[in-house]
């Protein structure tokens, strides 16, 4: 979904995402609660649309990947949150702190976004900015820094947002 042409689209495509959620996630259907729902939806793409996330892809091409981005994810995260107890419970704390900056691989903002935002959910790693297609990455240890090097995480966000 390139272009303006297709911006509608996105727009009402969007909003009805941001509404389903909302009404499955709340589960209360008071007419006050339904009406500060609808309300935070459309504000949502509001701030969106101001943002400039339709003006060349909408991003919403990615929610077919999702789930098995989501699947390589998870175990990441879990496998990062085990290893971040250890080095917290070891009583030498064997930490390394270490800051690394890298090229983002995937292009657009959406992406980028979506590689800065797993980064900083899997424990023991964040996402300290973004900035002209470069992340900086604050790691615990070394060996995170060189597992984030490697460049996995970074190849899988751009395979998830490619069109």
């Amino acid at each position: 979904m390139t272009g303006s042409s297709n911006r509608p689209a996105s727009i009402l495509a969007l909003c009805l995402i941001l509404v389903t959620a909302w009404l499955l996630w709340s589960g209360i259907y008071k007419p006050l609660l339904l009406g500060l729902g609808t309300f935070s939806c459309i504000l949502s793409v509001y701030v969106a649309y101001r943002l400039g996330f339709f003006r060349d892809s909408s991003g919403l091409h990615v929610i077919p990947r999702l789930p098995r981005y989501w699947g390589w994810l998870m175990p990441e995260i879990v496998r990062s949150s085990i290893d971040v107890a250890r080095i917290v419970l070891d009583p030498k704390l064997p930490i390394s702190p270490t800051v690394v900056e890298f090229e983002a691989a995937p292009k657009g903002p959406v992406g980028q976004a979506i590689l800065g935002n797993a980064i900083t959910l899997s424990p023991g790693t964040v996402t300290l900015d973004v900035y002209d297609g470069r992340l900086r990455v604050h790691c615990l240890t070394r060996e995170g820094a060189e597992s984030l090097l490697s460049g996995d995480a970074n190849r899988r966000a751009a395979d998830l947002t490619i069109h």
